[in-house]
């Protein structure tokens, strides 16, 4: 009897203690009881369902649902969002730059990426006899940023026109007429705000697309810090299922600034499902703004733009989908224009973020894109850092070429 008390009695203590732990474990957990990834007894996970995690031994628990059929859903979608666990954090919250601050160093690093065409335009404006050969000069100036030939065509004749009837010409009158003309192709009259103003009862949704490598997934997490910096407060969707880790990647963003990530822990997941739950959740949690980032999408597959428009279809059976926003790479040229038509066929596209801006001196390329589409340019990336993304501003933009 003896034996088995003294086996007894130490599991007795341990069970205790246990016991006494739990309530405190539990309190370090994050609420999250809109979420899809809370479950209670009533909604329990399916078996088989399964559980994956945005961080390595981060544990998330996952809730399996199954959107309605008549939002076009093909199958069920997992999608987890993290607890923050006491001890476990590996990412430490950041506060991002107010907008006005990056305006200022954008701004200077647009000044030494793009002064090569402002300042070839002014040496050849200011010369003593303008030629045609001049002009001939001019033209391929503007070709070479990328202007676009239509563009070019109307800037030169412009520019011919005011300095015949200029005449004599100082250096600060051939940069103020310069200004002005590339100020009217840019064209300050475009609408460049984001439309990121919560609804009455549901968030704004804005659908970020491209193709691969532009650095779409790396823009939807700046523009997630530059909402965060305006106290809005955002969901982020990781509708990008094919790519190894891009869920991941993204959920490291957000977790950067303190954002949840909606993502699935299968790979090949329904993007459309996916993003129904991201949207889903955005409802049931009542944010200011849910960001979906999709595949890297290859213009001339058309299964894979096909999806593209299947996705924002299936959000649009929740929500809105105020924001479209179409990543292009400033270095690709006119390749980059090519691929913004043919997006523009599939999805109605709102507003252009043009990245690697500081990597290229054909900042002309905002004009083609804009004149082309008739969309503007709403936001700018300059280099790698995470706040290196600012909205654009078309007479910050030129004067930073002309200085």
């Amino acid at each position: 009897m003896n034996d088995i008390l003294s086996i007894l009695l130490p599991i007795l203590a341990a069970l205790v203690v246990l016991g006494a732990l739990i309530p405190v474990l539990m309190k370090t957990r994050k609420n999250i009881t809109n979420y899809p990834g809370k479950r209670d007894e009533n909604d329990p996970v399916a078996p088989g369902a399964g559980g994956g995690t945005l961080l390595e031994d981060r544990p998330a628990p996952v809730r399996e649902r199954t959107a309605p059929e008549s939002a076009g859903v093909e199958g069920p979608a997992t999608v987890e969002v993290p607890d923050d666990v006491a001890g476990l954090e590996t990412i430490p919250v950041e506060t991002p730059l107010p907008v006005a601050g990056r305006l200022i160093r954008l701004r200077e690093r647009l000044v030494r990426s793009n002064n090569i065409l402002g300042k070839g335009l002014l040496a050849l404006l200011s010369a003593d006899k303008i030629d045609e050969n001049v002009w001939d000069e001019v033209e391929e100036t503007l070709l070479l940023a990328d202007l676009g030939t239509e563009p070019t065509l109307q800037l030169v004749d412009a520019l011919r026109e005011r300095v015949k009837v200029l005449g004599t010409r100082s250096p600060e009158q051939v940069k103020a007429l310069l200004r002005e003309e590339l100020i009217k192709m840019v064209d300050p009259t475009m609408d460049r705000s984001l439309r990121v103003d919560r609804h009455a009862d549901k968030p704004a949704v804005v659908l970020v697309v491209g193709v691969n490598g532009v650095g779409k997934t790396t823009t939807v997490g700046k523009l997630a810090r530059v909402l965060v910096a305006e106290d809005k407060d955002v969901l982020l969707g990781a509708a990008d299922t094919f790519r190894a880790a891009a869920a991941e990647q993204l959920a490291t963003w957000g977790q950067r600034v303190g954002v949840a990530t909606v993502k699935s822990d299968v790979d090949g997941a329904d993007p459309a499902s996916v993003a129904y739950e991201a949207v889903k959740a955005g409802i049931d949690q009542e944010v200011d703004v849910v960001m979906i980032d999709t595949a890297g999408r290859l213009q001339n597959k058309v299964g894979l733009m096909d999806e593209l428009s299947k996705v924002k279809r299936v959000i649009e059976k929740l929500a809105e989908v105020d924001e479209v926003l179409l990543v292009l790479d400033a270095t690709t040229g006119q390749n980059g224009l090519n691929q913004a038509r043919v997006f523009a066929e599939v999805v109605n596209i709102t507003g252009i973020v043009l990245t690697k801006l500081d990597g290229t001196a054909k900042g002309g390329i905002v004009v083609a894109i804009q004149k082309s589409l008739g969309v503007p340019v709403k936001l700018i990336g300059l280099g790698e850092g995470a706040d290196d993304l600012a909205p654009f501003d078309a007479e910050s933009f030129v004067d930073a070429i002309l200085n």
